[in-house]
């Protein structure tokens, strides 16, 4: 008689979080396109990564929520940058307009 040893147990590995791409998406969208858009990659980055991480293993995508959550940082400081840039162009513009009908 001949014993085969018995098959390997089939390893499946865990599905991502489901909103892990979104996550991601967002995040690049952040930077590339619309800053808008990183305040809440950023916020759903963090949700996202805690979630996985309470998982114990039962979500994966930890790294595509990160990636999307360090990206929605980055986005929402050239959101920033942007709304202080736009606020220095007007005080210039209404500091001279002021100062051309002063002198004129």
């Amino acid at each position: 008689m001949s014993y085969s040893a018995p098959p390997p147990p089939s390893y499946q590995p865990a599905p991502n979080h489901p909103q892990a791409m979104t996550v991601l998406i967002l995040g690049i969208l952040s930077v590339v396109l619309c800053q808008v858009l990183g305040p809440f990659a950023w916020i759903m980055g963090n949700r996202v990564v805690a979630e996985v991480d309470a998982s114990a293993g039962a979500y994966a995508g930890r790294d595509q929520a990160n990636i999307g959550r360090i990206l929605g940082i980055i986005g929402t400081a050239l959101l920033v940058l942007s709304i202080v840039a736009l606020i220095f162009f007007f005080v210039v513009i209404g500091f001279a307009a002021t100062t051309s009908t002063t002198t004129g």
